[in-house]
């Protein structure tokens, strides 16, 4: 079940663990942060484009339930990890990892198959920053696999009429993003800045869009990560310990 250099660590939500391999990816504070951001009602379908070590499906499906959740990975060792978190919080009647490239999603699930996707996707382009030697840092911080415009397209199509998406990203690309979404007929209904201090500009910003929505937008307080005296603030707390 667990493999050289993998551990378990603990998610602090209904006991649930996860498999990670430090010496490649480890999920972050941006999959938490969305996590929470994101809402899941009761019978709904979710998808989690690029799911990594499927730490977003397990989170929410701790958090709100929902009738399903598939997690979809193009890196076949990164997406048998995930598997195996799932086979070990014993979520396979709920939770799915596809070991599958995002871009053939249409085919795999059909048109308007559901009610929600979320992703935490590479947040720089190929000629932004350094791009990592190791192919799972890199295909996860650079767009190598998958551009933005590929999650867009796609998720216009197998999301349904008024579902919800929603994904974290970097503040310098807002402008980018809200272009692409509007493009393929994704409106973005509420945004929330995350700034690591209160004084400190955002370094994420949160967004959720509807398919097919109509013009209207709600900008939330602040998330505000850090106290000043490093610890985190009460909010940030209470995500990941389920205050």
């Amino acid at each position: 079940m667990i493999l050289e250099n993998e551990r378990l660590d603990e998610l602090h939500r209904k006991g649930y663990k996860i498999i990670q391999d430090p010496n490649r990816f480890c999920f972050g504070m941006d999959a938490v942060l969305l996590s929470a951001f994101a809402n899941v009602r009761k019978g709904e379908k979710v998808l989690d484009i690029g799911t990594g070590t499927g730490i977003i499906p397990i989170l929410m499906e701790a958090r709100y339930g929902g009738e399903s959740y598939v997690g979809i990975e193009i890196q076949e060792d990164v997406a048998d990890m995930a598997s195996r978190s799932v086979k070990y919080n014993n979520l396979e009647d709920k939770i799915v990892i596809d070991n599958a490239d995002v871009k053939d999603a249409l085919e795999l699930y059909g048109s308007s198959h559901f009610d929600v996707i979320t992703t935490n996707p590479p947040y720089m382009t190929v000629d932004k920053g350094l791009v990592n030697p190791s192919d799972t840092k890199a295909l996860s911080r650079h767009e190598i696999s998958v551009k933005l415009e590929d999650i867009m397209s796609i998720s216009s199509k197998i999301l349904k009429n008024k579902g919800r998406f929603y994904m974290i990203h970097r503040p310098a690309r807002l402008v980018e993003i809200m272009n692409v979404m509007r493009k393929y007929n994704l409106e973005i209904k509420r945004i929330r800045m995350v700034h690591p201090y209160i004084d400190k500009e955002a370094n994420m910003v949160l967004i959720e869009a509807m398919h097919d929505g109509k013009p209207f937008l709600k900008v939330e307080n602040p998330l505000i990560v850090y106290e000043k005296s490093g610890e985190y603030t009460k909010e940030v707390m209470d995500i990941y310990y389920g205050g």
